[in-house]
């Protein structure tokens, strides 16, 4: 279908060309916007999409008071959302091979905000997924590391990790081994803890495993079943149906040895990673009141003021690459709706694909597909205008 919206070079509209209201600059004038978007994974940066989709947006409503804020659930970018210095160092990606990863480290707060994707995202292995194998070790590379410049808080942001390993590679990485009946080391992975009987913990990191943990989960998923790691997101990290079972019910055996209630909202997350920190921590204290397991879409919206500034918005937008069942379970795309909503704004969804409805009252905007970074500044430059001239449309009518 032909786009009737101006191309992104454009920085003005034909009224008539683009169907605008004959009232569209009395709008104009009063439209006090937001733009919100998550990153589009593997194409764009938030900071980058906010900045593309408001350019559209102003070559249709010119005269707007426009904010971006770039916003993130947990996944690939959340740290670098957070101020403090980035740290850079050697450590190992999902399938143990040399990489580099960074984190950022605020030293006032005391505190480390750490990707797990950073380490054991999908993207390094994506030509060879390691659903079995795979595991965390490099994540708890960086959480040694921070702890060793003084943090005392680890924010660890789930999402985009290729890992269902519950964690186990980070204990590895802070000196609690997962040994087999024989007592013999588990293979990497997680495909290795239906074998699991005990933990060897003589050589634990004590300070880094007694730190403050803040496990901002990019889902409201529990660890197993159904709606667990391995059957929710095990396939997006390249396991099969039987691969699927088998880590679920390792997962499952995880749980039971260590005490872990696996139906707890978010320990889904990066493959059930919070089962091994939340052992880890009860081990170091006594408690699991160390541990807090929150959405990560929300910490991050509290922490970039979000809901204030939606307050006092006309319009607001955000997107991400793909609208399903999974952006409902806390993504950023329904934290960033329900606020607008909440606050009586109209509210835009820009997707690349939708493949769930989206809440009552919301625009729905397909961007297409992603291809490389100069096409997706021109698809999101173009969402941005063709949402800006739904709103307007929408502002017509109630009007």
């Amino acid at each position: 279908m032909t786009n009737p919206y101006p191309q992104p070079e454009s920085s003005s509209v034909d009224d008539e060309r683009a169907g605008l209201p004959a009232n569209f600059v009395a709008d104009a004038k009063t439209a006090r916007v937001v733009v919100a978007p998550d990153s589009f994974k593997g194409s764009a940066s938030a900071q980058d999409a906010a900045a593309w989709i408001a350019e559209g947006i102003q070559s249709v409503i010119i005269d707007c008071d426009i904010a971006h804020i770039p916003m993130a659930d947990g996944g690939e970018g959340t740290a670098e959302l957070f101020s403090g210095e980035t740290v850079t160092l050697p450590t190992t990606d999902a399938a143990g091979r040399l990489t580099e990863a960074s984190y950022v480290y605020n030293a006032s707060e005391e505190t480390a905000y750490i990707d797990v994707a950073a380490a054991a995202g999908l993207p390094a292995v994506k030509d060879n997924p390691v659903p079995l194998t795979g595991d965390t070790y490099g994540t708890g590379v960086l959480i040694a590391d921070a702890q060793t410049r003084g943090a005392r808080r680890i924010v660890l942001c789930l999402g985009g990790s290729a890992t269902i390993d519950g964690g186990t590679g980070i204990l590895v990485a802070l000196g609690a081994n997962p040994l087999n009946a024989d007592g013999h080391p588990l293979r990497h992975g997680g495909g290795a803890l239906g074998e699991l009987d005990h933990f060897d913990t003589a050589k634990v990191n004590i300070p880094a495993a007694s730190v403050e943990w803040v496990l901002l989960a990019d889902s409201e998923f529990p660890a197993t079943g159904p709606q667990g790691a391995a059957h929710i997101f095990g396939p997006q990290k390249g396991a099969s149906p039987e691969e699927v079972e088998k880590v679920d019910a390792a997962l499952a055996h995880l749980c039971e040895v260590t005490g872990v209630d696996p139906d707890q909202a978010g320990y889904g997350a990066a493959g059930g990673l919070p089962i091994g920190i939340t052992w880890l921590s009860e081990l170091m204290h006594g408690t699991t009141e160390h541990v807090h397991v929150v959405s990560g879409a929300r910490t991050v919206a509290a922490a970039q003021g979000l809901k204030e500034r939606i307050a006092e918005a006309n319009f607001v937008v955000t997107g991400e690459g793909k609208y399903d069942e999974q952006s409902a379970a806390g993504k950023v795309a329904s934290v960033v709706t329900e606020l607008a909503q909440e606050s009586g704004a109209t509210v835009a969804i820009l997707a690349g694909a939708f493949e769930a409805d989206v809440p009552e009252g919301a625009l729905a905007v397909n961007i297409g597909e992603q291809a490389d970074h100069d096409d997706v500044r021109a698809q999101l430059v173009r969402a941005g205008a063709e949402a800006a001239v739904a709103y307007l449309n929408t502002s017509t009518a109630q009007g």
